[in-house]
């Protein structure tokens, strides 16, 4: 149907811009779990996506507060933005431990669970960008699927990693520092299947 309001992308501009942080995020989590020896490089460049995602959330509330009609509700827009930051969020949290802990190198399950992080994330995006048009949101559904099979994926590996730091390791401090990484890892795959699931509700509601 033919609307004579014109069409605001902004909205869209500013969600894609907060999935992009998400994975920019996650890549350079992978490549601190992967390359630890340039530990410092990689933590600072998250944290500099951590001020991204704020800034990026902070310009779609305001934006809010500003605009009378939404190319969905406003609650769902705010709750998408916040759920992107909170991926970012954990990130941060997780990889700032590994040096204010002392962590001497990442664990395979740390090296794992990164490249399962990064998958979320990166089909977070690709739903992210399918919200354009909404009339036409072919691949959706199997997208959402795999961003659940992540989500599980990742909370079995973290079930196991922390069985496993428990059976294993000698030094307590240290298994309850990896636990606290291992769990903050797993909640930002986790932000990924809560936006699985806040992209699904948008989706049947404008369908």
């Amino acid at each position: 149907m033919f609307s004579i309001l014109p069409r605001d992308t902004g909205f869209n501009d500013l969600m894609d811009q907060s999935a992009d942080a998400v994975v920019r995020t996650a890549e350079a989590f992978r490549d601190l779990m992967r390359d630890y020896a340039r530990r410092d490089e990689y933590i600072a460049r998250i944290r500099e996506l951590e001020h991204t995602g704020d800034d990026v959330m902070h310009r779609t509330l305001e934006k809010l507060d500003k605009t009378f009609i939404t190319p969905f509700d406003r609650e769902d827009i705010q709750t998408l933005v916040t759920r992107m930051d909170d991926v970012i969020d954990e990130v941060d949290a997780a990889s700032k431990r590994m040096t204010l802990y002392h962590i001497q190198e990442p664990t395979p399950w740390l090296q794992k669970q990164a490249d399962v992080l990064l998958e979320a994330c990166q089909k977070v995006r690709e739903a992210v960008q399918r919200l354009r048009d909404l009339r036409r949101v072919n691949g959706m559904h199997q997208l959402l699927i795999q961003i659940r099979r992540l989500e599980s994926l990742g909370d079995d590996n973290n079930h196991a990693a922390v069985a496993e730091l428990y059976n294993t390791t000698q030094d307590a401090m240290l298994a309850m520092k990896l636990k606290e990484i291992y769990d903050r890892t797993e909640k930002a795959i986790d932000r990924c299947d809560d936006i699985a699931n806040i992209i699904q509700a948008i989706v049947l509601k404008n369908a």
